[in-house]
């Protein structure tokens, strides 16, 4: 049994360079300046995002253009069966996750635990429609997705004594919600499914040439990353915009506008957002790969022993270099994401809130949330291409799932954020496991 009992002292922080709201800080340890190779890195990622925007926008266009101009004289792609199903998904992608996010909202223990179960239901399903489609490919992905789904399951058994503590941190987490942050939410998912419809015209006009250039598949992938790297920087930086605006009202009682707060996070603070975005996922599969790894059978010989230990510790110095708590510090002290990282994870340490994080099920409720919508997602055009063109069915499916995916990742971006932020601005209370 752990037990915390944190009495946290307030001072007074000084003003963001971009706010005029001063607000209490808790621990006044923590510095507000980057250094200077902090600011660079920020200045450098900030660049390059952007930058990642502009670049791939205008070669979608290009590429989406050309394909169809090709297209129309060698009748090698069919848009009209093509790009239906896939858009269809994106679109119901946007809508389950707008009402996903609606339904946490309301009944938070129910759709916790409907996660749990319907994901691992969904990927079967999933993993049965790949293998339906027959190809050697769809097979191995068939085969990935039936396993995956076992393992959910055993996942959500393991972890079913711990829904009723999950529960509780996810209802005190949307007990105050920002004033208008579900239309800005609702605002943002209608430019994420215009920005991945965009992206999907790319994609079909790479596929379109793919007969005429070795370097269709090349555009494929760019264009995917570039999708994944810039939905989870537009999830984060709403994570980092909530934390601020939620810090505000925790700590001095005020109220920010919280579409200000998110354009002040565009501006000022996506280097550091970028760099998160990169580092938490990078940082998480090793840390889970680490993990399984001493599940497996750390202690069945020496040499495999010896290579668990290392891994776990590299695996638990990465985590203070990179974790998604660390997000709430960039909101809140304008602090670089690797610094934030370190100074959050040191209060964890500091205050005996380690096995308390290790028990949160917040993390996992997302990435469940996700898998399941993106599964449904895969079902929806992997189906509708069965029927019209089989040939189309196996990557349209990955695409919607990849879509569906990132899309509710970024819908639950302010729930997940508040899971978060409780532990850093709740009053001082004393948590019990």
């Amino acid at each position: 049994m752990a037990t915390l009992n944190n009495t946290s002292t307030q001072v007074q922080l000084q003003s963001l360079p971009f706010s005029s709201h001063p607000i209490e800080e808790q621990d006044s340890s923590f510095a507000n300046t980057a250094t200077v190779a902090g600011q660079t890195v920020r200045t450098v990622f900030q660049i390059l995002f952007y930058l990642n925007l502009i670049l791939i926008s205008v070669l979608v266009i290009f590429i989406t253009i050309y394909g169809l101009v090709l297209d129309s004289f060698t009748h090698h792609f069919h848009p009209e069966k093509w790009y239906p199903p896939l858009l269809a998904s994106t679109v119901c992608a946007g809508i389950l996750g707008f009402t996903w996010q609606c339904v946490i909202a309301s009944h938070p223990q129910k759709a916790l635990v409907t996660a749990f179960w319907l994901s691992p239901l969904l990927t079967c399903a999933m993993g049965i429609l790949f293998v339906l489609f027959g190809s050697p490919w769809s097979l191995v992905a068939g085969m990935i997705s039936l396993v995956s789904a076992v393992i959910q399951s055993l996942y959500g058994c393991w972890v079913s004594k711990r829904f009723k503590y999950a529960a509780e941190i996810l209802s005190v987490s949307i007990a105050y919600p920002p004033a208008k942050s579900k239309c800005l939410a609702f605002s943002s998912i209608v430019v994420s499914v215009l920005y991945c419809s965009l992206l999907v015209s790319g994609i079909g006009g790479a596929r379109a040439v793919d007969n005429r250039t070795k370097l269709a598949d090349l555009y494929i992938l760019v264009i995917v990353l570039s999708l994944g790297w810039t939905m989870q920087v537009v999830k984060n930086a709403m994570q980092v915009t909530i934390s601020r605006v939620k810090y505000i009202y925790f700590a001095g009682g005020g109220e920010m506008n919280t579409r200000m707060a998110f354009c002040d996070t565009m501006k000022y603070l996506i280097g550091s957002v970028s760099v998160g975005s990169i580092l938490v996922p990078t940082i998480g599969l090793f840390r889970g790969f680490a993990r399984s790894t001493s599940l497996i059978g750390g202690e069945t010989n020496e040499c495999m022993f010896s290579c668990v230990s290392c891994s776990m510790g590299i695996a638990a110095l990465l985590v203070t270099w990179g974790n998604r708590w660390g997000f709430v510090h960039v909101g809140v002290y304008n602090k670089g994401f690797v610094q934030a990282s370190s100074d959050t994870w040191e209060m964890f340490i500091r205050v005996g809130l380690e096995e308390l994080i290790d028990l949160d099920l917040t993390g996992a409720f997302c990435f469940l949330s996700g898998v399941a919508v993106g599964a449904f997602c895969c079902l929806l055009g992997g189906i509708w291409s069965l029927i019209v063109y089989k040939s189309y069915a196996m990557e349209v499916s990955i695409y919607s799932f990849i879509i569906g995916y990132f899309m509710v990742g970024y819908c639950m971006a302010t729930s997940m954020c508040f899971g978060l932020l409780c532990r850093l601005c709740r009053e001082p209370a004393e948590h019990t496991i």
